[in-house]
């Protein structure tokens, strides 16, 4: 206590700024319903069929050799939901007929025959080749020697058609939902009590009541976990101890495949430090072409990763030497330099923007060491997909938020106040309590065109 009144200022100075972190999913994706545990989804496999480390007998000139094929020396075989480095047999697509390109994995040659017999159960098959010398070479079944793709056939006159035919080759992937809580309590005593500062939050709450403050800070901070949650989950190991715990019967056991997990499994991950240079982005596009080829994507991206990119393209220019001469600016002395960019085209264009959740210093932002995450590469646009609630094809952004909902509950965002203060007459509490609730998962279609930069 003190007889002198001090001199105050009332309104709370905002010296964080804007504190909260989600809007990637808001820019990139789309919200829609499902009234499922299990949200399924098939992609397109592969067309052509590529072996990539076949065992050859081989021997001094052969004209006509064995080829056999290993378990994970595959690139998508077309009769086959096998995925590379799964560990699971390999299902043989090679028909008598065919002609084939034989290329040696050390590079000292390249051959073309014609496949004259095929041994599936031992996923072998013998191929006789066009050149008279034949293949020179070959260590044997279980190694390495060759790669081979198909690229036709050939029949004689009058003879019968293909036998046998592939199916078509489907992934299939799925998610399940997880249910994010959060709840925010004060007292009726409190709740009658009046501030001297006046408070203020991100999403416009005003006045001088303290809770208010509070109560409008956990709205923010949980949907700030529904798109945390959706980046970061991951599914529980069998046998890890979120699937065998005991000690609480209220937490989930069973996690949820996010967007880094999924990018990490399936999608392909930049692990030598931020690319900086045009030849490591020249890297990058020659890995994009052997995916979906997609012609825009989105670089999210940490501050240190931003700034290389920004280095990388202002080296391009021939006066950046000498100076800031780059950009849209003729550098009159009264106006500003612009020293960032916001995309450039090479071969696909990629467009920049700034990740506030990678720098962050609450959440990811100042974290160092092995699995740091600088940057995530997005496609833009969308992909069909078979939608099981329309029941047909439908367009569906490459990553989307599928929550629960049927016509009696959404529930999408929930939230409902308890207790017997504040309006609500529910139980004998004296207390406000508001809760939230949501049950969601993250859907990302076409991983293999994603990229993951981190360390």
């Amino acid at each position: 206590m003190n007889q002198y009144l001090p001199d105050t200022y009332e309104k709370e100075f905002e010296r964080y700024g804007n504190r909260t972190i989600s809007s990637f999913l808001r820019m990139v994706g789309a919200e829609m319903p499902s009234n499922s545990d299990l949200i399924k989804w098939a992609e397109q496999g592969r067309l052509h069929t590529k072996y990539i480390d076949c065992g050859v007998v081989g021997g001094a000139q052969v004209n006509q050799d064995q080829i056999t094929l290993q378990v994970n020396d595959v690139l998508n075989p077309a009769n086959s939901t096998v995925q590379p480095g799964s560990g699971a047999t390999v299902q043989i697509a090679v028909r008598v007929g065919q002609t084939l390109v034989v290329s040696n994995n050390n590079g000292t040659a390249e051959y073309k025959g014609i496949v004259v017999s095929v041994d599936v159960a031992n996923n072998q098959f013998d191929v006789a080749f066009y050149n008279a010398a034949g293949y020179t070479g070959g260590t044997g079944a279980g190694n390495a020697d060759v790669t081979i793709f198909i690229y036709g056939s050939e029949f004689r006159k009058g003879t019968l058609g293909m036998q046998g035919s592939l199916e078509a080759d489907d992934f299939i992937f799925e998610n399940s939902p997880i249910i994010i809580k959060d709840k925010y309590e004060v007292s009726g005593s409190d709740m009658a009590q009046i501030g001297w500062i006046e408070v203020t939050t991100e999403d416009g709450a005003t006045g001088y009541l303290w809770y208010l403050k509070s109560e409008h800070e956990t709205r923010l901070r949980f949907d700030d976990y529904l798109e945390t949650a959706m980046i970061e989950a991951v599914p529980a190991e069998a046998a890890s101890g979120a699937a065998t715990q005991v000690v609480s019967d209220q937490v989930g056991n069973k996690g949820s495949e996010g967007i880094f997990y999924v990018v990490q499994q399936r999608g392909n991950v930049w692990s030598g430090g931020n690319p900086d240079a045009l030849v490591d982005f020249d890297n990058i596009i020659s890995r994009l072409d052997k995916q979906g080829s997609i012609e825009e994507n989105v670089i999210f991206v940490d501050r240190d990763f931003g700034f290389d990119i920004d280095d990388m393209l202002a080296a391009q220019n021939s006066y950046g030497a000498g100076g800031s001469s780059y950009g849209l600016f003729d550098n009159d002395s009264e106006m500003a330099l612009n020293l960032g960019f916001t995309g450039f085209r090479r071969g696909y264009d990629f467009y920049k923007s700034d990740w506030k959740y990678l720098n962050d210093p609450t959440m990811r932002g100042g974290l160092t060491g092995v699995g740091t995450v600088n940057g995530l590469l997005v496609p833009a646009g969308s992909t069909t997909v078979y939608d099981q609630i329309l029941g047909k094809n439908a367009k569906r952004p490459f990553l989307h938020v599928r929550y629960r909902a049927s016509e009696t509950e959404d529930r999408r965002y929930k939230t409902w106040i308890t207790g017997s203060a504040g309006g609500a007459r529910t139980s004998d509490l004296d207390a406000m309590e508001v809760n939230f609730l949501s049950e969601r998962a993250v859907c990302t279609l076409g991983a293999n065109n994603f990229f993951i930069f981190q360390d």
